[in-house]
């Protein structure tokens, strides 16, 4: 089993590796939301030369951040098909505000309705989407059925990590043991990043699938065979319960999409553009 250290290691290699991919003509502004635990740093990405657009919201995974290569590179393929994103760092991550330690899947998804609000307010936004990746595409999933088919056009999920319930009940964290009887105030991690017990309580009686369920929109999950954080299985179970969705399966690839993330952002983005029918704008357009 891949530690969390040893995850996050690769996603750092795979942010220094394909970082520089971040297109230079993206029309990208720096915002500031408010959130559950404190005000959010996002990043607002729209098509150059477009005054209509649909919009994804990007939400990252367990202890990564906005920046990380899977997720800008979406962003930078979204916007070459006419789509803006706004992804941003939940509370604990990245530039936002709160402790890491205070974090939760309850008060992420908070985050995330607050981010679909000041969303649904911008000007020329004809509709927003949900993309996540790992804890990200829990709290995508969950958020789109708290919020409705209505509301959400369309959803991906890239590795969704429904396993948290089950490994805060076995009291396992990435392979790390603690215990759940009588569990500390904290569970070290690594690099003095500590998780907060509320967090494993909350995560042990969450209802992800009932919750995510109540969303009935076109749904895609992607997952790499050799991913060995979050078993492919989960998103098998996604499909499931969503009844207009696909599942493509990548042999090879991990729990980070690190063996070709291009190829995985690509798969994301046309499955976007199918859904959202969007032509990029000529580069002679007004």
């Amino acid at each position: 089993m891949i530690s969390l250290k040893s995850l996050a290691l690769l996603g750092a290699i795979t942010i220094s590796l394909l970082g520089s991919s971040h297109s230079a003509l993206a029309q990208s502004r720096d915002i500031t939301i408010d959130g559950d635990h404190g005000k959010l740093a996002g990043v607002l990405q729209t098509p150059s030369q477009q005054k209509n657009y649909p919009l994804v919201i990007i939400m990252h995974g367990f202890t990564a951040n906005k920046e990380h290569a899977l997720l800008t590179g979406l962003a930078d393929a979204l916007e070459k098909d006419g789509i803006a994103s706004l992804r941003f760092d939940f509370n604990g991550h990245g530039k936002s505000e709160g402790r890491f330690q205070d974090m939760t899947v309850p008060n992420e998804i908070e985050d995330a309705k607050k981010v679909y609000a000041y969303a649904a307010k911008l000007p020329g936004v004809t509709s927003i989407s949900f993309a996540g990746h790992s804890q990200g595409g829990v709290v995508a999933s969950m958020t789109a059925g708290i919020l409705g088919t209505q509301k959400v056009k369309s959803l991906a999920l890239m590795a969704p990590a429904a396993v948290l319930r089950e490994d805060a009940i076995r009291g396992i964290l990435f392979g790390k043991q603690y215990d759940v009887i009588n569990l500390p105030a904290a569970v070290d991690i690594f690099d003095g990043l500590k998780l907060g017990a509320n967090y494993v309580k909350t995560a042990q009686q969450l209802p992800i699938y009932e919750t995510a369920a109540q969303y009935q929109g076109p749904a895609y999950m992607l997952h790499g065979l050799h991913d060995t954080v979050v078993p492919y299985t989960y998103s098998l179970r996604y499909q499931r319960i969503y009844f207009n969705s696909e599942v493509k399966l990548l042999p090879q690839e991990d729990h980070g999409f690190t063996k070709d993330t291009a190829g995985a952002v690509k798969l994301v983005a046309d499955y976007f553009h199918k859904q959202l029918k969007i032509i990029s704008a000529p580069k002679n357009a007004l």
